[in-house]
């Protein structure tokens, strides 16, 4: 690591430990002419999740269009934003951990209905008219059967 300083190629790491929010490594560094103390951030290389939609269409994973579903569905329901982070994160985090970069919009859908049925009923099922996209009250009806023969 180059000293901001100096510009001299060494130094030593004088004390590391995890970043506030533990998405990295916070090392303090001792540059070995000058002596001059900086910080360095080490942090995992992540490719960006691509998500593919219905038509083919591929764009960026994008937590907060993500997030807005989730709290439009959750409207007047007991559900904290601490909630619909940790499935958002959880769901995230699945993805990474088998490796997938790229997944089809459907799959997040599914992965969204799977965690959400578990925090609201009634959050599911407007997630779901709309993920599912339902023509009809039968439809809407037989989501509910469903959900109800599950339980």
């Amino acid at each position: 690591m180059r000293c901001p300083k100096c510009s001299c190629d060494e130094s030593k790491v004088v004390d590391s430990r995890p970043s506030e929010n533990n998405d990295a490594i916070r090392r303090r560094r001792e540059c070995i002419e000058c002596g001059f103390r900086f910080t360095t951030y080490e942090r995992r290389e992540e490719l960006p999740l691509i998500i593919i939609k219905k038509d083919g269409s591929k764009e960026p994973f994008d937590r907060q269009k993500l997030m807005r579903g989730l709290v439009t569905a959750t409207v007047k329901r007991d559900v904290t934003l601490a909630q619909l982070e940790g499935l958002i994160d959880s769901i995230e985090s699945e993805l990474r951990d088998k490796g997938i970069n790229e997944v089809d919009s459907s799959q997040i859908g599914t992965l969204v209905l799977n965690r959400l049925l578990d925090i609201d009923g009634v959050a599911y099922v407007r997630f779901a008219s709309v993920y599912r996209d339902f023509k009809d009250v039968g439809e809407f009806g037989e989501e509910l059967r469903s959900i109800a023969h599950d339980r």
